[in-house]
């Protein structure tokens, strides 16, 4: 059998890096998508099995144009990586209006439209896997970073859903539920010194991080949260009153 060809977007940083690099030493031909084209052109250019496409997804019609980019290079989609996104912090009320939306469009709209499109080939096939990547975010409000944890709820439900829906048809789907990691988002969304210093102290290193998720994948785990206080702090959120949770959350932010 060829290898099998493994799309990825958000790869030219943080754990999409890891996943290109995890996935190519599997021999998997890799298609990595992301918007600065000389992180994802290095990036390709090292792993020698991997495509680059320069691709702002943020843009309208880009999940169209990437999967028609696909389709031009003869190239069918076994597993696909959601792994783009991107969180902002700061108060609703004082953030960019365009901007907000961008971040849903990318996080939830272009996820949602990517699925899709592979989605009905790889039930056809009877073999194929999605691996969505949500967050601990998604297990409670966040204010302070309203929208961004609501988008990573939307991941959450969604992929649940998906998990059921095509059970027994050789596609497995998965939601990663990460908590803090160790990449550049706290910098890209804002985070101020004291906050940016203490997410960095609770945070895990990407590369175990990728491999929970590509291990709960092979097994057709719907949601894999990795540590074990990642996995205490999601949980316990179902054992406590909202009004609690949205107070202590307020505070973290």
């Amino acid at each position: 059998m060829s290898s099998p060809i493994v799309l990825i977007t958000g790869a030219s940083a943080g754990l999409g890096v890891h996943f290109a690099r995890q996935l190519s030493a599997t021999g998997a031909r890799l298609v990595l998508v992301a918007r600065r084209r000389d992180r994802i052109e290095a990036l390709a250019a090292e792993l020698g099995n991997a495509r680059a496409v320069a691709l702002d997804l943020s843009q309208a019609d880009a999940a169209d144009r990437l999967l028609a980019d696909v389709a031009a290079h003869g190239e069918h989609v076994d597993c696909l990586v959601n792994n783009a996104g991107f969180g902002l912090h700061g108060r609703i009320a004082q953030q960019d209006g365009r901007r907000l939306r961008e971040m849903i469009d990318l996080n939830c709209g272009v996820l949602t439209e990517l699925t899709r499109g592979v989605l009905p080939a790889m039930i056809e096939r009877g073999r194929g896997g999605i691996l969505n990547v949500a967050s601990t975010a998604a297990f409670q409000p966040g204010p302070g970073m309203g929208v961004y944890f609501a988008t990573k709820a939307f991941v959450l439900s969604f992929t649940e859903a998906l998990h059921e829906e095509v059970r027994g048809t050789g596609v497995h789907v998965t939601a990663l539920c990460p908590g803090p990691t160790s990449t550049e988002f706290g910098e890209l969304a804002g985070f101020e010194p004291k906050l940016g210093d203490a997410f960095e102290k609770l945070s895990e290193r990407p590369g175990p991080v990728v491999a929970a998720g590509l291990a709960a994948l092979s097994a057709n785990r719907a949601i894999v949260i990795p540590g074990a206080m990642n996995k205490v702090g999601a949980q316990g959120a179902r054992f406590l009153p909202r009004a609690l949770i949205r107070r202590i959350a307020g505070a973290l932010k």
